[in-house]
């Protein structure tokens, strides 16, 4: 799949920024408040230095998205519009395919059968269809969001979908179906709920009656594909606008989403009712690190407003609050001022959240010294939640203005905060480390032995490599990433090629299996006169060669472009790990002398085992250490190395 290019592939879920040659995001695979996510363009891969999880366009698809190989194809076929000539697969391939498709399927039947109903239905067009339009949203917005109408029946949708062979045990997992055989949503309009890919995930329907004792709104369960706490609503349609305009507007309910769409405001998302959650929060830093919350104006609107947003500060994100006027929520007030006013009201009255809750608390407690007392504590305790210390600084001194309390009795505050929560970070590592003491040991006899790789001369902790892991490592990393290059174009010799050759004597010699494999793969590879690149072992299907290939051609440095924008010192030559000629000349002959180096050390113990009464041996065994020592002394002045 070369045609796929990581950098959009990657871009459609996490928020790039060019750094030098590559492009650089918070990692969507493990929480992290420094970029450690590196894609490389020209290498058309993607590694994260943190969590170690790397590969290209179609393993992103498979980590992120949970796909299957044959799924992640499909999905980047379709994207790039390749036609693919599939082969026929086994029956337990496709059985196994089939289950992990079906959940999706069938959501994606059911968002189809609830928008036949709502079109299609005497029914739907009168309730669900009529409330959708004084709502103001037209067919084409009805259809992108994919909303619907779930009939009053009680089995209408259980009718269908067994009609057409879904299985009620999926069916009642889904939550489409209830235990007793009936359909889960009835008589309601239904907004579909999708993943960052696009996928059907789950839906939440809304009752039309008003004297109803029923919920308003009821959701689908949490499944193995859905997890509330993970989604925002709107985020696969408005994850493209929040990267261009590098903020995102959060609401609190679907129709707040669909209409601000509606009316150009694609920037939006909403947490669909509940309280934003850690993972909600960082979903949004993805894509940007500025959120614009929009809440209604009246008592309730602000203290939702003051409450829980302390954890969107602790994850580094630039908060600011919108208050919309007494009694209206975003919908109704867009439907009342129309899209220019309300846009331009978004960005008059935005205002920051400290300050914001600064000034309201100040307000609301001028008189009652206490609770002014009180009121600073709270809002130190906003300030120490945010990680950066500039940002601390600087909203304790437009605190210590609004609140008349020094700056120094405000650092003073913020200081013993951040202390406590210092101690209690230790005190939580300390007891996740004694858990994870706990769990890594087995009882042997009368002693704990631990699991985790003894320590060496590596770092603590670190597995222990061999003493020739570096040198077999480097002329792997050649073989993946340049073997397809020519060495010798006139006599038709790869680069992989001309590394094979000449480590064909030392090859068994390895003592990392798993760079030993990639070795006999690619000659193989050779034999069958293919000449693999590095995207066959990106895609490999050996998952243990795919990730190594990876590591291989990664690396958390590169040359600083300030050479030649500041210093004006341009490189005459390709960077080393791109030189692949002279590179692939100097490996072998580094590995090489560590192999002949190790032969001869073997030699030397056995000469030292050898009595003098078997001259014939030790003869022998001298005439070999010398040999080996003269290609030694050979490869050494070829590297311009010292020989001791």
């Amino acid at each position: 799949m070369e045609t796929a290019r990581v950098e959009d592939v990657v871009g459609d879920f996490v928020r790039l920024q060019r750094a030098g040659s590559n492009l650089k995001g918070l990692c969507p695979f493990h929480n992290e408040k420094t970029p450690s996510f590196s894609v490389s363009p020209a290498k058309n891969i993607y590694k994260c230095f943190g969590c170690g999880e790397g590969g290209g366009p179609v393993q992103f698809m498979m980590q992120h998205e949970n796909m299957s190989f044959p799924e992640a194809i499909r999905f980047l076929a379709n994207r790039y519009k390749i036609e693919l000539q599939e082969t026929v697969q086994s029956e337990e391939a496709m059985q196994a395919q089939q289950e992990r498709d079906s959940l999706f399927l069938i959501n994606q039947f059911a968002r189809d059968f609830y928008q036949k109903q709502l079109f299609e239905t005497d029914r739907g067009k009168s309730v669900g269809l009529s409330y959708f339009k004084k709502r103001g949203f037209s067919e084409a917005t009805l259809r992108k969001f994919g909303l619907g109408y779930a009939p009053a029946q009680k089995d209408a949708f259980l009718q269908e979908a067994t009609k057409h062979g879904y299985p009620l045990s999926q069916l009642k997992a889904l939550g489409l179906v209830t235990n007793y055989g009936g359909d889960f949503f009835r008589d309601r309009v239904m907004f579909t709920i999708r993943n960052l890919s696009g996928k059907v995930i789950a839906f939440a329907g809304r009752i039309m009656q008003k004297e109803a004792k029923a919920a308003k709104y009821v959701n689908s369960p949490e499944t193995e594909i859905y997890h509330k706490s993970k989604v925002l609503y709107g985020m696969f349609q408005a994850k493209g606008p929040i990267r261009k305009q590098d903020e995102c507007i959060l609401v609190e309910g679907y129709t707040d989403v669909i209409s601000l769409h509606q009316a150009g405001v694609e920037n939006v998302v909403a947490s669909s009712g509940t309280a934003l959650t850690v993972d909600q929060i960082r979903l949004i830093k993805r894509f940007t690190p500025n959120v614009k919350i929009l809440y209604d104006g009246d008592a309730a609107g602000i203290k939702a407003a003051l409450r829980g947003l302390d954890l969107v500060l602790e994850q580094d994100l630039n908060v600011k609050v919108v208050l919309l006027p007494d009694g209206e929520d975003p919908d109704s007030y867009l439907q009342k001022v129309g899209s220019t006013v309300f846009k331009e009201y978004l960005e008059e009255k935005a205002e920051d959240f400290i300050v914001f809750k600064a000034g309201y608390l100040m307000k609301s407690t001028e008189r009652d010294p206490i609770a002014k007392s009180n009121a600073i504590k709270d809002i130190v305790g906003s300030i120490s939640k945010i990680p950066d210390p500039l940002k601390r600084s600087v909203y304790i001194k437009e605190c210590s203005n609004l609140t008349g309390v020094s700056e120094e009795v405000l650092y003073q505050e913020v200081n013993k905060n951040l202390g406590g929560q210092l101690k209690k970070n230790r005190e939580d590592k300390a007891a996740a480390a004694k858990r994870a003491d706990a769990a890594d040991t087995r009882q042997v006899g009368k002693e704990n032995l631990p699991l985790r790789a003894p320590e060496g001369p590596n770092l603590p902790g670190a597995p222990v490599v061999s003493k020739d892991y570096y040198q077999e490592r480097d002329v792997i990393r050649i073989l993946v990433a340049g073997g397809d290059q020519y060495y010798d174009e006139n006599k038709g010799i790869s680069v992989g090629r001309f590394l094979l050759m000449n480590m064909e004597d030392i090859l068994e010699d390895f003592q990392d299996k798993t760079l030993q494999k990639l070795a006999k793969d690619y000659l193989k590879q050779l034999e069958d006169n293919k000449n693999p690149g590095k995207n066959y072992f990106i895609n490999h299907p050996d998952e243990s060669l795919s990730k190594l290939s990876i590591d291989l051609m990664s690396s958390p440095h590169e040359y600083s472009e300030n050479w030649e924008k500041k210093h004006e010192v341009f490189l005459d030559q390709n960077n080393p790990e791109e030189n692949f000629i002279k590179d692939a000349e100097i490996a072998i002959k580094r590995l090489k002398i560590r192999k002949i180096k190790g032969r001869m050390e073997v030699v030397k113990k056995k000469i030292s085992t050898i009595g003098e009464e078997q001259a014939k041996e030790m003869m022998t065994h001298l005439r070999l250490y010398g040999k080996y020592k003269a290609i030694h002394d050979q490869l050494a002045k070829d590297l311009g190395s010292v020989i001791t």
